[in-house]
């Protein structure tokens, strides 16, 4: 997870896979907008609910202007 300046709420991220974007709601974990391919997309949402906790850290890490920690792919 990155960040980049000038993020704006709701607390959410951005999903790349190759030409395709998509961006997640964190504290729904679901789609929001994007074009994604629909497995990787139900993939995305899965590690979301799972990591719900530790992204919602990593926003409030963001918007206080310091730098994400590290969460663990889905194996």
């Amino acid at each position: 997870m990155y960040f980049s300046p000038g993020e704006h709420p709701p607390p959410h991220f951005h999903v790349y896979y190759g030409e395709h974007t998509a961006t997640v709601d964190i504290r729904t974990c679901e789609w929001i907008e994007g074009d994604f391919p629909r497995k990787q997309l139900k993939l995305t949402l899965a590690w979301a609910e799972l990591h719900q906790e530790e992204l919602l850290e990593n926003w409030e890490l963001v918007m206080s202007g310091k730098p994400p920690s590290k969460i663990s792919p889905l194996r």
